[in-house]
């Protein structure tokens, strides 16, 4: 076996990803052979960290009547939805496309929940067709849509109706969603009056409540603080006959990037059943939608050095990968662990701020990191299992990259590298003068 080496370099992920005898391994399979297997850039995920972070939601919640709908937007490549099918996850959609991969990578439709502002009515009757386990309504206009789209089938759509509680997540501002000026949810003062007239609605049946405040939140306080407001409302409801089956109070659990310590999601489950029950709910069937917690630091991008480029203000160290690969950096100014795949001892370290080729000044990963490396080099991106390939592009007329899932010793291709013609196979040659 080889050894684990004491002086690494940083990337999240341990011990998933590590350093053994002077090289980064993923479980049993060393990252160098799959890059010189696959080409770069090449997404890596470790199937054993998905399963160990779904765990540890499943132990928090041990005894309890709970649902685990994993947030597919995070990352919506089939063989990974299987992986948490088969762990016993539902999910949690936000389109008919969702809809379909879900159900295509054996979901039970009715462990899906349909989250989203902008539901279509081809969408909603997909939905309802497909038998799925309920509807997070997120305005009065949705309700009647849905009301009427069920009405026209014949059925009754399940609904929860996702309540803004104007909490502060502290977190980006583009992912923070429960604050009152997100177009996200129905406002806190509102809801009771919003029950009210879908509980009215004949083809409505009222099932539950839906909050969701954010993603990347890394303490317990935001958490509790929604919940309370949760739990007023649902005394207020059901105060005025109105009952409520369960409580979804959605994901958004951070991980670590560049040293955060969120909560554990074990540790956050006892603290917030502990609160349900003092509130006398803990009886409740409860839902979740964790996403990038489940696996953000399941996934890594390996990316080649093309090219060295020194300057006399910045360093730029030109790679393959891209924003069109890795669109975080670009959109939230986000960081990205990066570490070399085999690090080096024969050349000087050196500030380099690592930039793909896209043809665009925010095409970067990486700011200001010191890296001893040289063209032909590998990197390893951490952190790449969330929201990296479900954002990809074709930007550039870039193919998306391959993806690989490791299990063990052993490794699937889940995704095969796009080619040239892939990227026009659905367009048309012009055909009017």
């Amino acid at each position: 076996m080889p050894h684990a080496d004491t002086a690494a370099p940083y990337l999240p992920g341990a011990p998933f990803f590590a350093y053994r005898d002077g090289e980064l391994w993923v479980e049993g399979v060393r990252v160098a052979d799959l890059a010189r297997a696959h080409g770069t850039p090449l997404f890596v995920y470790s199937a054993a960290a998905m399963r160990a972070a779904v765990a540890a939601y499943q132990r928090g919640l041990a005894g309890r009547d709970a649902l685990i709908c994993y947030a597919m937007k995070a990352n919506s490549t089939l063989a990974i939805l299987e992986v948490f099918a088969r762990a016993g996850c539902g999910f949690d959609i936000v389109s008919g496309g969702e809809l379909a991969r879900a159900l295509r990578a054996g979901a039970a439709p009715d462990k899906i929940v349909f989250s989203g502002v902008g539901k279509t009515r081809a969408e909603m009757r997909a939905a309802l067709q497909a038998g799925i386990g309920c509807f997070n309504v997120e305005s009065r206009a949705e309700l009647e849509v849905l009301d009427a789209v069920a009405r026209e089938l014949g059925v009754r759509a399940p609904v929860s109706l996702r309540v803004n509680p104007d909490v502060d997540a502290q977190t980006h501002p583009y992912i923070s969603t429960g604050l009152k000026d997100n177009k996200f949810g129905i406002a806190h003062d509102e809801a009771l009056d919003a029950y009210r007239h879908a509980a009215g609605l004949p083809a409505l049946q009222v099932v539950g409540i839906d909050c969701h405040i954010g993603s990347q939140i890394t303490s317990t306080g935001p958490y509790l603080d929604a919940l309370e407001r949760v739990l007023d409302l649902v005394e207020a409801i059901e105060a005025a006959g109105i009952p409520l089956h369960h409580l979804d109070l959605g994901g958004g659990l951070g991980i670590e990037y560049r040293g955060e310590q969120p909560p554990a999601a074990d540790t956050l489950w006892q603290a917030l059943l502990a609160r349900l029950d003092a509130r006398g709910h803990g009886h409740r069937r409860l839902l979740l939608e964790p996403g990038r917690s489940l696996v953000g630091n399941a996934g890594i991008c390996v990316t080649e050095v093309l090219y060295t480029k020194p300057g006399a203000a910045k360093n730029f160290l030109i790679v393959d990968a891209a924003m069109n690969d890795l669109p975080r950096p670009a959109m939230y100014e986000a960081y990205h662990a990066i570490a070399p795949v085999r690090p080096r001892h024969d050349v000087p370290e050196v500030v380099w701020d690592v930039v793909g080729p896209v043809c665009e000044s925010g095409d970067w990963l990486g700011r200001e990191r010191a890296l001893a490396v040289q063209a032909g080099d590998w990197l390893a991106v951490g952190s790449a299992g969330a929201y990296c390939m479900s954002m990809a592009s074709h930007y550039n007329s870039r193919g998306k990259a391959a993806e690989v899932l490791v299990c063990g010793e052993r490794t699937q291709l889940i995704r095969a590298r796009e080619s040239v013609s892939d990227l026009w196979r659905q367009e048309r040659a012009l055909a009017l003068d």
